[in-house]
């Protein structure tokens, strides 16, 4: 396949342009006129009748090379089948007026993918979805190398979701990166595969983020469960270790101040007191001993 870069069409400034036209149409009316006025009757020129009209006839052709260019827009030239240039920066131009002009917008552009069903890294069944920030750089690239560049863009950009995704869990695990956990290394990661794929298109990627991210329908409700359970066993783990320190310190302090001397088996039930208050679930109802009635 033959690839085509962008390149400046030749192009001058549209109201010069404008004025040379004035002129050459002003030109033709008057040798039109003067021939007509001063041509013999009898012996007539028909050059001088079919030179000032073929400069009118060419003038008026040469109407069809005015064009505006729009901001952030570019004008794709294109000479009988060759591509000979574009014109990028806004005002009002003249060009070759037998040459097709195509208008590629070059403003920045949002894609939001649809919500794809894809396996993560561990084979689990997930929902995601992205918003991708593009624009076209290479207006020639956009329209002679590709097939409606919209569509590549579109179809490039789930292609390089499902590659992404398959590449993570959805949830961390020993500290491993995972769509969760990390969504700047994942987002980083996403952009740089779409800008790989079109490339080809001459299309910037300029940013692109996960918008929807979750477990598929069919597993939510057990993945649900064992995040809880995780979660409930990361909360109990803190629990017990705040609690041996409090249990610690206290048995330290009431033996550096000399509150009450404990031994071994005392110790040991104190430490099964405390830790049963401070790690159970409701609020201990402590019994208070008031001595032996007899």
């Amino acid at each position: 396949m033959q690839s085509i870069r962008e390149s400046k069409a030749l192009s001058i400034n549209g109201f010069l342009a404008l004025l040379g036209f004035l002129a050459l149409l002003g030109g033709g009316i008057y040798l039109l006129v003067t021939n007509a006025m001063a041509m013999d009757v009898n012996h007539p020129d028909p050059f001088a009748i079919i030179t000032p009209v073929a400069v009118l006839i060419g003038s008026l052709f040469l109407t069809g090379g005015f064009f505006i260019v729009q901001p952030n827009e570019a004008k794709v030239l294109v000479f009988f089948g060759r591509y000979i240039g574009s014109v990028r920066t806004a005002g009002f131009f003249w060009a070759n007026p037998f040459a097709a002009r195509q208008t590629v917008s070059l403003r920045v552009r949002n894609f939001n993918s649809d919500t794809l069903k894809v396996n993560d890294a561990r084979g689990n069944p997930i929902e995601i979805a992205t918003v991708v920030v593009w624009r076209v750089t290479d207006s020639a690239r956009a329209l002679f190398d590709v097939d409606k560049y919209t569509g590549f863009v579109a179809i490039q950009t789930e292609t390089a979701i499902r590659h992404v995704a398959t590449q993570y869990p959805y949830d961390p695990h020993d500290d491993e990166v995972s769509l969760r956990g990390d969504t700047d290394v994942v987002s980083k990661a996403l952009r740089d595969e779409i800008q790989e794929r079109l490339e080809v298109a001459g299309v910037e990627v300029i940013e692109a983020r996960l918008s929807h991210l979750a477990y598929a329908t069919e597993i939510a409700q057990a993945m649900l469960r064992r995040q809880q359970a995780q979660a409930i066993v990361a909360a109990r783990r803190e629990i017990v270790e705040g609690a041996v320190g409090m249990v610690k310190m206290g048995i330290e302090q009431l033996s550096e101040y000399g509150v009450v001397e404990l031994d071994n088996d005392r110790k040991a039930m104190m430490v099964n007191n405390l830790l049963v208050a401070l790690v159970a679930d409701h609020e201990a109802q402590p019994v208070i001993n008031t001595g032996t009635v007899y």
